[in-house]
């Protein structure tokens, strides 16, 4: 009986019965019937399988191995395929070809890569073994599909070598997308041309339309797109485009690369040829416009497209939004909601959420809870990802009552607050310094079942680490390992930060050599805390052969790991060292930033060198590195101690031009600079800067030297258009009771008509200055002539006169704002 069974089964998949012979189809039935019965002995759960399958086998008197391959195709889940697998290869059955083909088949349908490993070392070099080529076209398709590339790209080599036979047609294209995407253009090409050549020599259809367009497409990706054309071209002839998902490949292609004319160009050639346009079309153009932030033309194109019937979708939507606020445009990206949602475009919940987080991104706070309440008075629920960036926004500015008030809402909406949510509130309270609020928290978040990752357990150890409770500290850590989660770098590292802060070196080496020993990796950021903590305590030696360890590990050091060195050198007034450090850095690693630059300046300055701190700040800039305002703190702190006033003041008039925002520090060392050193601050010279000028002016005017150095102070912020800047020093100097002047009032209003907004200026100015005297206003408007436009100071002089009307004393005095009378007021 075993052999008829073998006849009838080795050459089929499917069977079908034959007329004229009963005695045969009813073989068959029996065949079928017995199959679904092994099939459904092996989806069972029952522990007696295995027995009860040995059985019916003994039963019918059929080797298990003569079926395999049927058993194969009829089970549905690669568990029950395995589950055959393993009770055949115990009874030491040999599983042919067939068997093999349509296990492989049963695995890469499932995705079961590993169990698919195994089995393909198993049967591909064994000739009596080796699957169907068809069977290696699924698993070729399954693994490319999957992006394990690199397995596909062996197996498609080994059928082309082995089978001298490309792979289908399905598996080829599957295999080329992902070496495209993956940006593998070499292999790409290797293939592709293997599939036009066997085309050519007339063999099976080896490629068609959509290979041809992975290539172009690959190509487009690179900015090649004239490359790409010329593929298609050399298929289908010169200035042929066959299709519109070509046009819409090479539309693409120029927009990425930025050439809007190019693919404008294309975009009229494929209406001439009587395509039409498809979302995909507009939605490449609207792309690269909005890349140029060029929205006018986006806004014609919509027109077009809503004209030709084509709504615009809600990713075409975010991307315009989103391009709009990346240009600070964000009342024109509220403006596009609308005119969108009157175009009659559904916008989705993500819409709006895109909205939102680009405007907690750059602090417009209130604007993104105007957009969220306009997306539920839309109908739409709020979801995690409204609420979460504006919980965010509202902890960076400490006001948690807000933050938790957002929490509420969002579980009135039926959003439990998630990891992201918490971490994000835990973040904010540890910042603000209120560690036991972060912990309350934590505790909260646990009740509800959700517990906290290495992330969160790393800001709750570092938040407590900087009040120095470093036993709580080791609570925290011993609960991380209870609840199963695993410290990584960044735990590791806050650890041994922690511990350096508490002064304690000889702990921390312990812990950090430790943690080497059982076999776990600081990293980058744990070796770099070490070294970090070494410097501090000025064990410069240690801290470099920190580095010889990291690199015996082949983990290299970055910027901050030189830059850590570099200040420990400066402090140890080893400018020497410091300088051997930075140029083996540059040597070596090519790496500098504008940190390592700054602490050798910092290291030529406390030697007395400003001469030396200039050079390497040109040669920073010449590097294309752009200094950060302790760099210029360095620098005009050094020439103000040496009385270098003019040097000072042009370095803070370079800062200035280069939108660098002075800080406290800057501001101190320039108020000390001049108000101690007078006689070289008003001496005349044929171009003095801009704020000993001023400075000098108002001291030969009799006014004092304090209130007369953040005068001019605030002059020069306003000059430079750096209003806001200005306004927030005001405020702290009204805070500490000393005096303004009646220039301040004349440089702010300069400040405040060169941003446009001479409209505004009562607004603005009138709560900070009580009380001015005009003719004094107009006398430094006049000096401030040269250090301004025309236009501005002719939009100043007409706020003056107009003020000066109103004057409500012979002398000249006006009370901008009568009832602040916890205001002192200034000197004229």
């Amino acid at each position: 009986m075993s052999r008829a069974f073998l006849s009838l089964i080795k050459p089929l998949r499917n069977p079908k019965p034959k007329s004229g012979k009963p005695g045969k189809f009813t073989e068959y039935l029996h065949i079928k019937r017995f199959l679904t019965e092994v099939c459904q002995i092996l989806q069972s759960r029952g522990e007696q399988w295995k027995e009860i399958l040995e059985n019916r086998f003994f039963e019918e008197e059929i080797a298990p191995s003569e079926i395999a391959h049927l058993v194969f195709d009829g089970v549905r889940d690669c568990e029950s395929g395995l589950k055959f697998y393993g009770f055949v290869t115990e009874k030491c059955c040999f599983l042919d070809g067939f068997a093999y083909s349509s296990l492989l088949k049963l695995l890469a349908q499932s995705k079961v890569f590993s169990e698919l490993d195994i089995l393909l070392a198993e049967c591909l070099h064994c000739e009596a073994k080796r699957p169907s080529r068809d069977a290696l076209d699924v698993v070729i398709r399954a693994y490319a599909d999957a992006r394990l590339l690199k397995k596909a790209l062996d197996l498609y080599s080994f059928v082309l070598k082995e089978y001298d036979s490309l792979p289908d047609l399905m598996s080829c294209n599957s295999l080329l997308k992902g070496l495209v995407e993956d940006g593998n253009m070499g292999a790409a090409w290797d293939i592709y041309d293997e599939m036009v050549k066997r085309d050519y020599a007339g063999e099976r259809k080896c490629m068609d339309n959509y290979s041809v367009c992975i290539m172009v497409k690959g190509l487009c990706n690179e900015g090649n797109v004239e490359k790409g054309r010329k593929l298609i071209e050399k298929r289908w002839g010169k200035h042929c485009i066959p299709n519109i998902v070509f046009y819409n490949t090479l539309i693409d292609g120029y927009c990425k690369r930025g050439d809007i004319d190019g693919a404008y160009v294309l975009f009229e050639d494929l209406k001439n040829h009587g395509f039409l346009p498809t979302l995909n079309t507009y939605g490449a153009l609207v792309n690269g416009l909005c890349k140029k932030g060029q929205f006018d033309a986006v806004d014609e194109i919509l027109k077009e497209m809503v004209s030709g019937g084509l709504e615009v979708s809600p990713q075409m939507y975010n991307n315009i939004v989103d391009a709009k606020l990346k240009f600070g445009l964000w009342e024109e990206a509220l403006e596009t909601t609308k005119k969108l949602r009157k175009l009659g475009c559904n916008l989705d919940i993500v819409s709006y959420n895109t909205l939102i987080c680009r405007l907690c991104y750059d602090g417009k706070i209130h604007e993104a809870e105007a957009v969220l309440n306009e997306a539920s008075n839309s109908g739409l629920v709020p979801n995690k990802l409204s609420f979460t960036p504006m919980i965010d926004a509202y902890c960076r500015r400490r006001n948690f009552d807000r933050a938790f008030s957002l929490l509420l809402e969002m579980a009135k909406c039926g959003h439990k607050p998630d990891l992201v949510t918490y971490a994000v509130l835990i973040n904010g309270l540890v910042v603000a310094g209120d560690v036991d609020a972060a912990l309350s928290i934590r505790n909260k978040m646990m009740e509800h079942g959700a517990y906290p990752d290495a992330c969160i357990y790393n800001v709750l150890m570092n938040g407590l680490f900087k009040k120095g409770r470093i036993t709580d500290a080791k609570k925290l850590i011993v609960e991380m390992l209870d609840n199963n989660v695993s410290p990584d770098e960044f735990v590791y590292a806050t650890l041994v930060d922690g511990h350096m802060r508490c002064g304690d070196l000889a702990d921390t080496e312990k812990l950090f050599n430790l943690m080497v020993e059982r076999g776990v990796d600081p990293g980058l950021v744990g070796y770099n805390a070490m070294i970090k903590g070494y410097c501090k305590f000025g064990r410069m030696k240690d801290a470099i052969c920190c580095i010889s360890r990291m690199t015996r590990r082949r983990i290299p050091p970055d910027e901050f790991t030189y830059s850590t060195i570099i200040d420990g050198f400066i402090k140890q007034k080893n400018l020497f060292s410091a300088l051997g450090v930075f140029s083996h850095a540059v040597k070596w690693n090519r790496s500098s930033n504008v940190v390592m630059y700054t602490s050798l300046m910092n290291g030529f300055c406390r030697s007395g060198d400003v001469a030396g701190a200039v050079k390497i700040l040109r040669d920073m800039q010449s590097h294309g590195m752009a200094p950060n305002v302790v760099t210029y703190t360095i620098l005009i702190g050094s020439c103000c101690k040496e009385g270098k006033l003019a040097e000072a003041s042009l370095f803070f008039e370079e800062m200035l031009m280069n939108k660098c925002t002075p800080n406290h520090v800057t501001f101190h060392y320039l108020v000390n600079g001049l108000s101690n050193n007078i006689p070289f601050a008003i001496l005349r010279t044929e171009s003095r800067p801009m704020l000993l000028d001023i400075f000098g002016t108002m001291i030969s005017h009799g006014h004092q030297p304090i209130s007369a150095s953040y005068a001019s102070i605030i002059s020069c912020l306003c000059m430079k258009r750096m209003v806001e800047t200005a306004l927030l020093l005001m405020d702290k100097i009204l805070e500490a009771g000393i005096m303004l002047e009646s220039v301040t009032f004349s440089a702010l209003l300069c400040g405040v008509c060169s941003d446009g907004k001479s409209d505004e200026w009562m607004n603005i100015i009138s709560s900070r200055i009580s009380e001015i005297d005009v003719d004094v206003a107009f006398q430094y408007l006049y000096k401030f002539e040269c250090y301004s436009t025309p236009e501005v100071i002719k939009q100043v002089s007409l706020i003056l006169q107009g003020l000066l009307k109103e004057c409500n004393s012979m002398e000249n005095k006006i009370l901008l704002f009568p009832k602040n009378s916890g205001v002192d007021k200034g000197e004229h």
